[in-house]
């Protein structure tokens, strides 16, 4: 079987993290995920969206077993409730997944401080909800918050300055996040076969453990993180494409039918983002030469300095996506897209990236001169 020290420090079974993805939420996801003996991630991006994406906020609150009629920390709290009784049986480990950029900084306070709030009041739950995945910002000015809470803390960065940062922070675990990931990427596209070892080499003499993402998406993949210094990996578009993913129909088909070259990298709401190539992308990606070069450049903008007009194409993409109309929306989706041609059940298809890895383990041996 494979484990490695991140399934002890964990509690799960596999060194598998089912990434916390956004905007529809992983309510329905991270159970699976759980239940299938790696960790399970709930990605509370999609409280954010009430007015800017109501469709996707209401998915996200309906399949976390709330109401639109719930206040947003509410509805935090029955999706927290519902993935600990559904996981129950299993005894399975869960996250939750929270973006601390800027703009995300007052949704950030409210998932976190509900978090918090629920562990206190339950002890199973302070058990299994264990794990708080932070990205697509600073640590830093979290340190106090999480550790008084006791949480175990994992940070995803881009960059071995970045990793830096999270050391300076107190951060228990890097997700060194290569350029390969979907969505939301970093400025400087630098990929996982240069970023996870560096990273690992940055923090080998601390007590800090290293996750590699980006790229990984079955048991060869796995094999190859543990190589090259991991102790496990984050996946985010091979679990997108499975039957329980809370996903799209037609976002979780554009990923199975990507195919070779796939994918594109555009502006995508906080920087800049991978999405799976389409006729609609296409047109984004020249779109955001022209309004927002710095994407292209990795000069860092924000909302002040992007035109309305593309911001606004990004939200109506989103919208497009719910309402099932392929002619205006923007599916995001990671390089590994070209490799995914199934849409699997979670518990199938970690069994098949556990016995890839296996045997790939045990061949290689033979591989050798």
């Amino acid at each position: 079987m494979i484990k490695t020290e991140l399934c002890d420090w964990l509690g799960i079974q596999y060194p598998i993290i089912q990434a916390g993805m956004g905007p529809f939420g992983t309510n329905r996801l991270s159970i699976a995920a759980a239940n299938a003996g790696i960790l399970g991630l709930v990605s509370s991006s999609g409280i954010a969206s009430r007015d800017t994406h109501p469709g996707i906020y209401k998915h996200f609150v309906e399949t976390g077993g709330a109401s639109l009629a719930d206040d947003q920390k509410t509805v935090l709290q029955k999706i927290f409730r519902q993935t600990l009784e559904a996981t129950q049986a299993k005894r399975g480990i869960f996250g939750v997944n929270m973006l601390v950029s800027e703009e995300m900084k007052e949704w950030a306070e409210l998932t976190l401080d509900t978090m918090i709030e629920a562990r206190e009041q339950d002890a199973e739950m302070r058990e299994r909800l264990r794990v708080l995945v932070t990205s697509a910002g600073d640590p830093l000015p979290w340190t106090a918050k999480v550790k008084k809470a006791g949480l175990l803390w994992m940070h995803v960065v881009p960059s071995v300055k970045g990793a830096q940062r999270c050391q300076k922070a107190g951060v228990d675990c890097v997700v060194a996040s290569g350029h390969e990931g979907g969505f939301h990427t970093a400025w400087e596209p630098v990929h996982s076969m240069v970023l996870l070892p560096a990273v690992v080499d940055t923090l080998a003499n601390s007590s800090i453990r290293v996750v590699g993402a980006g790229g990984f998406c079955d048991g060869r993949t796995l094999v190859a993180a543990l190589v090259l210094g991991a102790s496990g990996v984050q996946m985010g578009t091979r679990f997108l494409a499975t039957q329980e993913s809370d996903f799209h129909p037609m976002w979780k088909q554009g990923i199975v039918k990507a195919g070779d070259r796939g994918t594109l990298v555009a502006r995508g709401f906080v920087g800049p983002a991978r999405w799976i190539k389409t006729p609609v992308s296409l047109k984004h990606q020249e779109n955001t030469l022209k309004m927002s070069p710095g994407v292209f450049l990795g000069r860092p903008d924000d909302y002040a300095t992007v035109p309305k007009q593309l911001l606004d194409n990004e939200h109506e993409a989103m919208n497009a996506v719910y309402a099932g109309d392929e002619s205006k929306a923007l599916f995001a989706g990671g390089e590994c897209a070209q490799r995914i041609d199934d849409l699997p059940t979670v518990e199938d298809l970690v069994k098949r990236i556990v016995q890839d890895a296996e045997q790939t383990l045990a061949q290689l041996p033979s591989r050798l001169v």
